[in-house]
């Protein structure tokens, strides 16, 4: 897309508020300049050596996914990578991550990289995206990270329960990086989290 700004966009697959908030950034890239590029953070990495299990995963289940986009990442690139994660969450039932051979499958991805998901060959991938997301910002966050032309503007979130939609998406884009990319911000807080609400 000539003259649109990039954003770099680094998401744990399992999270539901992340995913609402990576419609809101293709809901504004439709009515701003905007290149998204899809990079795979991790929950598990994040919160490795913590003495609490903020994410509810001792078996460590959220390692699948987060192991599959790797591969896809990895093998076949980042735009592959977004198609993947769109079909993740809107194949098979839509509540949570669905069969992820149905959705590799759906993204026109070999099936065989599900495989990926039950063995440590792509953890690698996995630790060096993270560590690329969170080296802008800092580990004091969560999944997402955005970051905006290079590293210009980064920020976590932000975090909806709901997908704003047409100019309202556009509106929450541009107050964004207006507060972003503010010397000296660091934090905004809104309301207590609501259920997330997909369409």
């Amino acid at each position: 897309m000539s003259g649109a700004v990039v954003a770099d966009f680094w998401f744990d697959p399992s999270c539901p508020y992340t995913w609402l908030t990576s419609r809101w950034l293709l809901e504004a890239q439709a009515v701003r300049p905007i290149e998204v590029r899809w990079h795979v953070m991790s929950l598990s990495v994040l919160n490795e050596g913590r003495d609490d299990d903020p994410e509810g995963d001792p078996e460590g289940y959220l390692w699948v996914p987060v192991r599959v986009c790797a591969a896809v990442q990895h093998d076949h690139g980042q735009e592959a990578l977004g198609r993947l994660y769109t079909a993740m969450w809107t194949t098979g039932s839509g509540d949570w991550i669905g069969d992820l051979r149905e959705a590799l499958a759906t993204a026109g991805l070999p099936v065989e990289l599900a495989e990926a998901g039950m063995s440590a060959d792509y953890d690698d991938v996995v630790r060096a995206s993270h560590a690329e997301g969170i080296g802008l910002i800092g580990d004091h966050v969560g999944t997402p990270i955005v970051s905006v032309d290079g590293g210009r503007v980064v920020f976590f979130g932000p975090v909806v329960s709901r997908v704003p939609r047409g100019e309202a998406a556009g509106r929450l884009w541009d107050g964004t990086l207006l507060v972003a990319g503010t010397p000296g911000f660091h934090e905004l807080k809104g309301r207590p989290h609501e259920e997330p609400r997909p369409d």
